[in-house]
């Protein structure tokens, strides 16, 4: 399967009752602003590829609002398919939340629609829910600024980061989905980690059967893409950006990537670790942090000085990386090879396990209504991804009532880590293999392999709303269901 089946979504009536929510203008504003679902070529490494992407008004990929402007948008399809835009970190009206069918019918090539919202402020993004056109690269940011974004004089920087294939992306499904993408590829996570990972997971946990299981060794990565972007462009060519000499960054990052985690190393220049999925944390020091896939990091640099520094994005067990270039005027920008000399570590929880990861703003306090155990899993061969045993088509649904606090434990019972991402809600991460914590809040937890990480949340609008993993291929594969939320 290539792309999300139709088979399973609202009927045609509920999809034409829901555009009677759907908006026209804001409020005061005359006209929303246009942003295109388009195609665009970029140069990669010498080669012309044909790509997708969303172009904002200023005709640059995506869009940034200004503190209480509203997401007051018209959204054109450009392409020659139809599409749809999911506001990825946003909580719109569910009508407006861009997954094809459910309810809103996806754009015919040449069409257009208004979205008006509220929307929700920090760093996040908007693509397509069909995960061939995310393999496509049809996606861009979505910043909205908070007030002391404009009140202070560090600079803002995006780093955008994509896997990339010069094949159409309904090959690289089928090599991933056939097996044929495994050949000659180094998938043990012992060889990265030395086994910590797997042995990581695996302590504290109380899982009955488990207790009896093999050794399981986890896989990293079921594909080698081309290349890997940030910005659009890679290290052979990356785009440096000017700054002042001695001055303070918000490098916001995106991992936009369909397969891919990466670590975002910042080299020589200090920083911190001030937000995550848009929302702030207790500013964390470092020069290392991870970002699995749908995941943003907000990260505060402090150049020491004037030069060039690069900021690096370094493949999850592997050696490929990407990255940009901080550089002060008359700076000397030395050659960067797409590849390092070893590969990166395995992505992991350390942090949020720790303790060390927590949000500025914690949920409130309350009892908790409901608690749901939700099982992950699948395998490589024949490649199908479940959620409670269930793919797409067959899936049950994880039920709530409005209002109620949930908590979701997230069980992983597969050899990947998969990204599991919840529309229309913000979470907070609670638990990781049964260790209690206040953690930040997030709208996207990676889930390693024998893991189990638990969040809580406010249920939300009555509504069907996706629950996946962000991991594309697992997700055409079958890894999704619906958060099934409904009126009290």
């Amino acid at each position: 399967m290539t792309q999300i089946s139709r088979r399973g979504f609202l009927a045609a009536s509920a999809a034409t009752a829901a555009t009677l929510s759907m908006p026209g203008f804001a409020r005061g504003q005359t006209a929303p602003l246009a942003l295109r679902a388009t195609s665009r070529t970029l140069d990669i490494e010498g080669r012309a590829a044909t790509v997708m992407g969303v172009l904002g008004p200023d005709g640059r990929p995506g869009l940034t609002l200004d503190p209480s402007q509203r997401f007051a948008v018209r959204l054109e399809n450009q392409l020659d398919v139809e599409t749809l835009i999911h506001w990825h970190g946003q909580i719109p009206p569910h009508a407006q939340d861009g997954v094809p069918n459910l309810p809103m019918p996806p754009l015919a090539p040449g069409e257009s629609r208004d979205y008006d919202f509220a929307p929700m402020p920090g760093t996040h993004w908007m693509h397509s829910h069909i995960p061939t056109q995310e393999l496509g690269m049809l996606a861009a940011p979505l910043i909205v600024r908070r007030n002391e974004d404009l009140a202070t004089d560090r600079q803002e920087v995006v780093m955008f980061l994509h896997d990339f294939s010069f094949k159409v992306p309904e090959e690289v499904m089928e090599e991933i989905t056939s097996g044929m993408a495994m050949q000659g590829m180094d998938h043990g996570v012992m060889s990265a980690m030395g086994g910590k990972r797997m042995e990581g997971a695996m302590a504290g946990m109380d899982h009955g059967s488990m207790s009896h299981a093999e050794p399981m060794t986890a896989d990293l990565n079921d594909y080698d893409f081309d290349a890997y972007l940030a910005n659009d462009r890679t290290l052979s060519d990356p785009e440096v950006v000017s700054v002042e000499p001695g001055g303070r960054v918000l490098l916001r990052v995106i991992n936009a990537a369909a397969a891919t985690t990466f670590w975002i190393d910042s080299g020589t220049a200090p920083a911190r670790l001030v937000a995550v999925d848009g929302h702030p944390v207790q500013p964390l020091p470092g020069r290392r942090f991870g970002a699995a896939m749908a995941q943003r990091l907000d990260i505060e640099i402090d150049l020491p000085g004037g030069g060039a520094f690069p900021i690096l994005a370094l493949r999850e067990g592997a050696v490929e990386r990407t990255g940009i270039v901080l550089a002060s005027k008359g700076a000397q920008v030395e050659k960067i090879t797409g590849t390092a000399q070893k590969a990166a570590p395995a992505f992991d929880l350390e942090l949020e396990q720790e303790g060390l990861l927590r949000a500025v703003s914690p949920l409130a306090e309350r009892a908790v209504d409901r608690k749901q155990m939700v099982m992950l899993g699948g395998q490589m061969q024949p490649y199908v991804w479940t959620i409670d045993g269930k793919v797409w088509e067959e899936r049950q649904p994880v039920p709530a009532i409005s209002g109620e606090r949930v908590e979701l434990m997230f069980h992983n019972m597969s050899s990947m880590g998969h990204p599991m991402h919840l529309h229309g809600h913000v979470f907070q991460v609670v638990e990781i293999n049964g260790l209690r914590f206040s953690g930040a809040l997030r709208d996207t937890v990676y889930v390693p392999p024998m893991a189990a990480v638990t969040v809580a949340l406010d249920a939300g609008e009555a509504a069907r709303w996706m629950l996946h993993c962000h991991q594309m291929p697992h997700l055409a594969s079958g890894m999704m269901t619906e958060f099934a939320v409904r009126a009290g």
